[in-house]
């Protein structure tokens, strides 16, 4: 398979994407007036396509692929980086895999050369693998002392039920505990191929360097006649959970989360569903806000969310508030819930998150890592790279109704409830006698 470069965007930027060989592309995305530029390699594997011996592979790759390769010990990885002043890191998602780093443009050479050869030689040692296991264990036992990231989870994982999407990113600490060096290696080997990877770079950057250096790190990974993987494919409808799950912990403060299930992530409606995620409770001139925290003196931290999968997704509504304030959140809640539902939002909602939405997306473009981020993910997604503007225009072009009947499909569903506080009896926050109450 030869080599084919094509350009995605023209204009305020410059948008080329490059497959080699062996199926892996390079996207870049040339940004005039910067000094800067960021580096990431991109896997298409996640915590949801690990089974068996392999649960909690993902995340723990992030670990050990910085603790050597042939090449560079774990000291040469970080000091290279940092010694010219750059910052290296990653991170794991139910999904995907990134391993970034930002630098000087005069640096970008080796930025790409480290990242690459982290991604494609890391040697997975026992020892390191005993090292960081205790590492991965902390984290998770930092996570599960924040009851905001516990309720969060228990929302995620009580929602898609038997669905891969349900697991922990981190792993837990049994799939921790129990995973062994030859899985989380076999998983690596797998799974971790020039095929599955995207390089994805944004700054002052020329195109073609770029792809001379990946074409060296890659060296003869990049022989074989493969296509690049086809993006990841929806499935079989996810049976999901309702009713009441809940979490006993003696805080100070309860935390839920209140949600159904989404759409997928290149659903047609996720710009509706943006807007109506953003006016229903995503700033303080939000419905939820206004009625649960500005009116009432409810909460301190009340907000709505929405996240789409490729085949899946959900939105939902956190608050914060001490225990005995609970109940009559809950009740402002979901009387909002069923007001949008029957009498819609005003037309000064919707102006004002169709304006959030849009001021969010152009601010966010103001940093080369998140051009990065955004260039790779269309690749990974299968999703057409629009420019800016185009998305401002898709934006613009969501109407009142069509927000009104993602409201409706998405709010009109069976809820869900995850509680995390001192509180002893699920069915106290249960609704119109549903069933499915958990505990724990």
């Amino acid at each position: 398979m030869a080599s084919s470069t094509q350009t995605l965007l023209e204009g305020g930027s410059l948008v080329q994407l490059t497959t080699l060989p062996g199926g892996l592309r390079v996207i870049t995305e040339r940004v005039p007036g910067v000094r800067s530029v960021a580096v990431g390699v991109w896997v298409q594997v996640g915590s949801r396509d690990e089974s068996g011996d392999a649960l909690g592979s993902a995340h723990y790759l992030e670990h050990l692929l910085f603790k050597g390769t042939s090449r560079r010990s774990a000291l040469d990885i970080s000091a290279s980086i940092e010694a010219v002043g750059g910052e290296l890191n990653a991170f794991t998602t139910k999904e995907y895999t990134c391993y970034h780093a930002r630098v000087l443009d005069e640096d970008i050479d080796l930025a790409l050369d480290v990242i690459c050869d982290v991604v494609t030689d890391a040697l997975i040692r026992s020892e390191d693998v005993e090292a960081e296991r205790g590492v991965i264990l902390e984290e998770i036992a930092m996570n599960d002392d924040d009851p905001g990231d516990v309720v969060h989870e228990a929302f995620t994982s009580a929602l898609f039920v038997d669905s891969p999407l349900s697991t922990p990113v981190l792993g837990t600490i049994d799939t921790i505990e129990a995973i062994t060096r030859d899985a989380i290696d076999g998983f690596y080997r797998s799974t971790y191929r020039p095929e599955c990877m995207v390089v994805s770079v944004a700054g002052n950057v020329d195109h073609q360097q770029v792809v001379d250096v990946v074409l060296r790190a890659f060296g003869s990974r990049l022989t074989e006649d493969i296509a690049p993987a086809a993006p990841r494919q929806r499935g079989q409808a996810t049976r999901h959970g309702q009713g009441v799950h809940l979490v006993q912990r003696p805080t100070e403060q309860a935390h839920v989360v209140l949600g159904y299930p989404g759409i997928p992530r290149i659903d047609d409606r996720r710009y509706a569903m943006a807007v109506l995620s953003t006016a229903f409770g995503g700033g303080m001139s939000s419905r939820l806000f206004q009625e649960v925290r500005e009116k009432r003196g409810l909460a301190y931290a009340v907000y709505a969310f929405a996240q789409g999968f490729a085949d899946n997704g959900l939105f939902g509504m956190y608050v914060g508030c001490l225990p005995s304030k609970l109940p009559t959140a809950l009740d402002v809640c979901r009387d909002q819930v069923q007001a949008v539902i029957t009498q819609g939002l005003s037309e000064d909602e919707i102006a004002r998150g169709r304006g959030q939405v849009k001021g969010s997306t152009v601010l966010g473009q103001e940093d080369v890592s998140s051009r990065m981020t955004r260039i790779a993910r269309s690749q990974i997604h299968g999703d057409p790279l629009l420019s800016i503007d185009e998305v401002l225009q898709r934006v613009d072009a969501v109407t009142i109704e069509e927000i009104q009947q993602v409201a409706k499909e998405i709010l009109d569903q069976e809820e869900l409830l995850a509680v995390v506080g001192p509180f002893d009896d699920a069915a106290a926050f249960q609704v119109g006698g549903r069933a499915g109450l958990q505990h724990e």
